[in-house]
């Protein structure tokens, strides 16, 4: 894989659209006077490929923009194209091409002509070798000569970075985070376990109470009932005797008359 071709319009002091090719499979030289936009030419490159213009605000956005005399430049564009032969990108295409295009307020990432995402455009760099982790497969201009004034810690962890090992300290401290709070979701867990335990001997214990007012209200009622049924057979018997009486009265009273 390498790059075939890149077309640059309206990015920094590219103005007009740029198309600079072709390029060796194996190295290339850029030289040019002072001002002649080869700082600018490396920028487009990291713009596209690096994460080192991210998250960018409208001001980050308006200087990476041509400025100069004539019409103000709205948008601009880098795109770069990959011979992608050796299919080092998963798209099962011998090419690939990769634009990038911002505005003032846009910021738009396009793969073989179609709308991407930032992510889709990540994963796949990352799959390509072009990884956040390791990000040395771009040396910016002052890198070489601060890495040789670096002290022997920056070294040490420039080496890690080289070596890919940090990537696995990031996997170390992101699992250790995971543990930390799976932990804190276990006691959590656990606090609500011994809280519905005890809630649950609470429920046992009103449950016995309410069995036990059940059973004492069903004889209360029973109780109730006999002697409701008592007192009403003794005031059907009073009654009785009351009509008894009567008729009895009654009777006797039409005997005298006759």
């Amino acid at each position: 894989m390498h790059i075939k071709q890149i077309i640059i319009q309206g990015f920094k002091s590219y103005k007009d659209q740029t198309i600079i090719e072709p390029f060796s499979p194996r190295h290339n030289v850029v030289v040019g006077r002072n001002g002649s936009g080869k700082s600018n030419f490396f920028a487009a490159i990291r713009f596209v490929l690096s994460d080192a213009y991210t998250n960018m605000g409208r001001e980050e956005r308006q200087a990476l923009l041509h400025e100069g005399t004539g019409p103000a430049t709205m948008s601009a564009y880098v795109e770069i194209i990959f011979d992608n032969s050796d299919n080092r990108f998963p798209t099962g295409k011998d090419e690939v091409v990769l634009r990038r295009t911002i505005g003032l307020k846009k910021d738009e990432y396009s793969l073989d002509k179609k709308s991407a995402t930032k992510t889709d455009v990540m994963n796949l760099l990352e799959s390509a070798g072009f990884s956040r982790s390791n990000p040395y497969y771009i040396v910016p201009q002052g890198r070489i000569t601060a890495l040789t004034n670096a002290k022997d810690p920056e070294r040490l962890q420039l080496l890690k970075e080289v070596a890919g090992t940090r990537v696995y300290e990031q996997r170390r401290q992101e699992s250790k985070k995971i543990i930390e709070e799976t932990d804190s979701k276990r006691s959590k867990i656990e606090e609500l376990l011994n809280y519905i335990e005890e809630r649950l001997e609470e429920l046992e214990e009103e449950k016995e109470e309410l069995k036990n007012f059940q059973d004492m209200d069903r004889e209360r009622r029973c109780l109730e009932y006999a002697i409701y049924h008592r007192e009403q057979l003794d005031l059907k018997r009073q009654l009785n005797e009351v009509l008894s009486f009567f008729l009895l009265r009654f009777f006797k009273i039409v005997t005298v008359k006759v």
